[in-house]
């Protein structure tokens, strides 16, 4: 996607815009209780006295107000918890969670709604007819407030507990694999290692980590000049001032600006940057192996959840079409992929049987599957957590069962033969 749609695609997930847009519309509502009256032609059966309708509203305004005080705190609660428990990289997920947010949102917006009516009905805006339309919009906004609580009762059971932080997380390791996968070189053409580099170097503004590319951008360019884009750095990359970000065969102009079509912010972004994702993962799995957690069911969970989101990373990529035949991105090797979601578990799981058990049985299973590479991959990161193993270990018994299950990995070779 360009820039300005992952602009605006991480504005959406924001839980201001949210509010504001059903607050309005909460407001747009009572207003439009009023306007409306003349546009009803006919006279409506029974009348609704003022004091009937400013009561109910009187009780939304009231609760609303102490509802959405009230979870706002549990949210707040949730993400600290998130913080503290899991990994504060996975927060941001739960500040990003739609139902919260849409909660959050019908609370604001049914308080403002009610504000509203009350200021109007006080003004004497409405007549027999626009009492009776709001009688029944605010008998509509009960009902929606109702089904809400209901939904958000549910969700807080769950919200910032470790298993629901880490589903969050797989899914989001999931879509940007899926992207990935779907476009492998993000649209362009893969840079084969070893190429020539080009002349004219594009060099970073700030100090941060690349997070998104805007491939159009470069493309565009690139089929203007009749040049080619060699993109030297992915998202995920830190980045300092004097770092080149991509080489090109063509001298830029000065109101090129090719630099504009990489965003450095100060922390990574799961979208572009399915790397990331088992970064986090890792950490959660980290931090539950520590002395002051001693978590291994926990360790075990991540990597079984690895296990599911590389198994779908080595896969061969869907991808039929070239978006952008000007730009040459480099891949993202699977040994990087397997050191980032397996390397931290199996140096802070070194000693713990269970752990590194499941880690080789898991890596005996991807070994089979997927490309040539991936299996070897595979295979490099059981010999090195069998290593870890066998230097933190001083159980005999255990040693060897380790070094049996390590003895199952094996590229291309079926399980069990």
């Amino acid at each position: 996607m360009s820039r300005w749609q992952w602009i605006w695609s991480r504005i959406t997930r924001r839980l201001w815009l949210r509010a504001t847009l059903i607050g309005l519309l909460g407001v747009a509502t009572a207003i439009l209780a009023a306007v409306v009256e003349r546009f009803i032609p006919w006279q409506l059966p029974g009348a609704i006295a003022a004091n009937s309708v400013d009561n109910l509203l009187n009780i939304i305004a009231s609760s609303m107000l102490a509802v959405t005080t009230f979870s706002l705190s549990v949210a707040t609660s949730a993400y600290g918890s998130a913080t503290t428990n899991v990994t504060p990289r996975a927060t941001r997920l739960l500040m990003e969670d739609r139902l919260t947010q849409n909660v959050l949102s019908t609370f604001v917006g049914s308080f403002l709604f009610a504000i509203v009516g009350i200021i109007m009905l006080t003004t004497g805006a409405y007549g027999d007819r626009g009492r009776l339309v709001l009688f029944a919009a605010t008998i509509g906004v009960v009902a929606l407030i109702v089904v809400t609580l209901l939904r958000w009762i549910d969700h807080l059971t769950r919200l910032g507990r470790v298993g629901d932080t880490n589903q969050r997380v797989e899914d989001a390791t999931r879509r940007a694999i899926v992207g990935r996968q779907t476009a492998p070189w993000l649209g362009g053409h893969p840079l084969p290692d070893g190429a020539p580099a080009l002349p004219h170097a594009i060099t970073g503004r700030k100090i941060g980590y690349l997070q998104h590319i805007d491939m159009a951008h470069l493309s565009d360019w690139a089929e203007d000049k009749g040049a080619r884009v060699h993109v030297a750095r992915i998202p995920g990359a830190f980045i300092f001032p004097h770092t080149v970000l991509a080489r090109t065969d063509i001298a830029p102009d000065e109101d090129d600006d090719l630099a504009a079509a990489f965003t450095i912010e100060a922390e990574r972004s799961y979208d572009q940057d399915p790397r990331f994702g088992l970064v986090v993962m890792a950490e959660i799995a980290s931090r539950a192996l520590s002395p002051a957690v001693n978590d291994p069911g926990t360790a075990i969970d991540i990597i079984g959840r690895c296990s599911r989101l590389l198994a779908l990373w080595g896969e061969d990529p869907t991808a039929d079409e070239i978006a952008h035949p000007a730009v040459f991105v480099p891949p993202i090797t699977d040994d990087d992929m397997l050191a980032d979601a397996f390397g931290p578990i199996a140096r802070d799981g070194a000693a713990v049987i269970e752990v590194q058990l499941r880690l080789q049985k898991t890596l005996a299973a991807l070994s089979v599957m997927g490309r040539p590479t991936f299996s070897a991959a595979a295979a490099r990161q059981s010999d090195l957590a069998l290593s870890r193993a066998l230097a933190a270990m001083e159980f005999a018994p255990d040693q060897a069962r380790v070094t049996a299950a390590a003895s199952a990995v094996a590229p291309g070779r079926p399980l069990g033969s």
